[in-house]
C-alpha cells in the first residue's frame, strides 16, 4: 500500500520540503537535470556551484549538511565535498 500524502493539495513553494532527490556527480560542463531547492552535503568540504540566478563558480567553504541554494550545476573544479544530493 502506498503512503498517504496528507499535503497533496497544498502548493509546494521554494521554501517547502523537497519532494525529489538525486545523487550529484560534480561536472564542469553538464548542468543538473533540474534546478535544486537545496543540496545535502554528506562529507564536509568546499562546494562550487552555478546559481540559478546566473552567477557561476561560487564556492561555499567547509560545507556539511543542508546548503539551501538554488543551483543549476555543481562544478568538479573547486568541489572537495562528497556524498552530495540534489533536492527539489
Amino acid at each position: 500500500m502506498a503512503a498517504v500524502d496528507e499535503f497533496r493539495r497544498m502548493g509546494s513553494g521554494v521554501d517547502g520540503p523537497a519532494s525529489n532527490a538525486a545523487a550529484v556527480t560534480p561536472n564542469d560542463s553538464a548542468d543538473l537535470t533540474t534546478a535544486t531547492r537545496a543540496l545535502w552535503v554528506g562529507v564536509e568540504g568546499d562546494v562550487t556551484v552555478d546559481l540559478i540566478g546566473g552567477q557561476a563558480a561560487v564556492t561555499f567553504k567547509n560545507v556539511q549538511g543542508l546548503l539551501p541554494v538554488r543551483v543549476t550545476r555543481v562544478d568538479a573544479t573547486g568541489t572537495t565535498a562528497t556524498d552530495i544530493v540534489a533536492l527539489w
